[in-house]
């Protein structure tokens, strides 16, 4: 195993020498990496490296299957269940660099090992009555969306204060029940022109650096989702995890290397959405930020309540996006049309639209990760008794699944049914 953990990894690398957004993190030996003056290998030749791997995976499978029979060896079957997925997944990845056609399910399916389930517009334009409702008036619903969201946007000279707030409360609820690496830490920097609203950069070492999108408003929701999602209990708490657990302590030198495009980026991602609820339940999130972030931000806390009620109803247009991209990169609509769906049916306005369909074009099928990702975590974690009503129980099951190699397959019966 030792042996194919190593040319995985290599594999991965030289995968990340065609497309620059493949490795999202590497932390292993230097002298893995290619050297930067090296011919990249053709595609066709890490294509037969990455079927070889999986053969060999299975072989080593076949012959070691006797040595992983014991109850205590479930972990040494979900490390060959999942670098075999893996595998398939960068192969995948590889016939699409080579310029393979795959529908919008087809991918998915093949880089990140789930489904997305297929709604119709009715099944978000129902929720547009209640928005109706909390939010009366003139105009189109989108447009008053907007202005009733521009009075809960952070005003860019407080926004550092309201987000380093944000992360000191998720830190201090993630280390009352996660045992974290001494020396892990993050670092944030703000930028613009890119195509999501923030990203987890991991750099090893429990080391992360945190880009927040400042190109449009940021609301006052979104310091706690950054903070959670990026931070804690979230991308930076997960890798730094999996970076002791696995790497360090066990010497998986597999998970030393993050390719963007596979199954660990629903797990990442589903976890990620999903901690918010884990490190803020009930009404404790409601409760800190119209205490602590309002007032750092200069907005009225008078109002918080209903624009949470708001921001429950908008929650049910999440899968919204998911179809626009399937619709998008199935061919059956262009980049416009995609941006004009997402305005009817996901309530976005015209810019956060175009900065999504910019998504779609880098990042493709990824869309699913997010949505189906939090819902199949969530799924998983309540099946093993972890719910609200057991905070403890709930982080204990979080915890473990941010530091195990857990597929999405394996978080559900059947990870294409409906989440609702």
């Amino acid at each position: 195993m030792d042996q194919i953990s190593e040319r995985y990894v290599r594999l991965i690398l030289a995968i990340g020498q065609h497309d620059e957004h493949y490795v999202d993190a590497y932390y292993g030996p230097e002298d893995w990496k290619p050297e930067a003056s090296q011919d990249a290998p053709s595609l066709a030749e890490l294509k037969a490296r990455g079927e070889g791997l999986i053969a060999s995976l299975d072989e080593t499978e076949r012959s070691g299957s006797s040595e992983h029979d014991g109850p205590g060896e479930e972990i040494d079957r979900l490390r060959h269940a999942y670098l075999r997925r893996q595998l398939e997944a960068a192969v995948a990845r590889i016939e699409l660099l080579e310029g393979a056609t795959m529908t919008f399910d087809d991918e998915s399916r093949a880089l990140y090992d789930a489904v997305a389930p297929t709604l119709a517009e009715g099944d978000f334009l129902g929720l547009q009555d209640e928005l109706e409702r909390l939010l009366p008036g003139q105009g189109p619903l989108v447009e008053r969306l907007d202005t009733f969201r521009q009075a809960f946007a952070i005003p860019t000279d407080r926004l550092d204060s309201v987000f380093t707030a944000a992360i000191d409360e998720c830190r201090r609820r993630t280390l009352q029940h996660l045992e974290l690496p001494e020396q892990e830490s993050f670092r944030v920097e703000y930028v613009t022109d890119q195509p999501w609203s923030a990203y987890n950069w991991y750099q090893g070492q429990g080391q992360s650096l945190i880009q927040v999108n400042t190109d449009l408003p940021i609301f006052i929701d979104r310091a706690i989702d950054l903070a959670c999602h990026e931070g804690y209990p979230g991308h930076h708490v997960y890798n730094a995890l999996l970076e002791q657990r696995l790497v360090r302590d066990r010497g998986w030198w597999e998970f030393s290397v993050y390719p963007l495009f596979s199954p660990q980026s629903l797990i990442a991602e589903g976890t990620a959405n999903f901690g918010i609820r884990v490190a803020f339940p009930g009404d404790e999130r409601l409760r800190f930020e119209r205490e602590i972030l309002f007032p750092l931000a200069g907005i009225d806390p008078e109002g918080a309540e209903r624009y949470y009620q708001v921001l429950g109803v908008l929650r049910g247009l999440r899968y919204a996006g998911n179809e626009a991209a399937r619709a998008y990169l199935d061919g059956t609509m262009d980049a416009g049309e995609a941006a004009d769906w997402l305005a009817r049916y996901a309530l976005s306005p015209h810019e956060r639209a175009e900065q999504r369909v910019r998504f779609f074009d880098r990042y493709r099928s990824y869309v699913i990760n997010y949505n189906l990702g939090e819902d199949l975590v969530a799924a998983y974690v309540e099946a093993a008794g972890g719910s609200e009503d057991d905070p403890d129980r709930r982080w204990q099951v979080f915890g473990e699944l941010l530091s195990t190699p857990r597929l999405p397959s394996g978080l559900s019966p059947d990870s294409s049914g409906d989440p609702r």
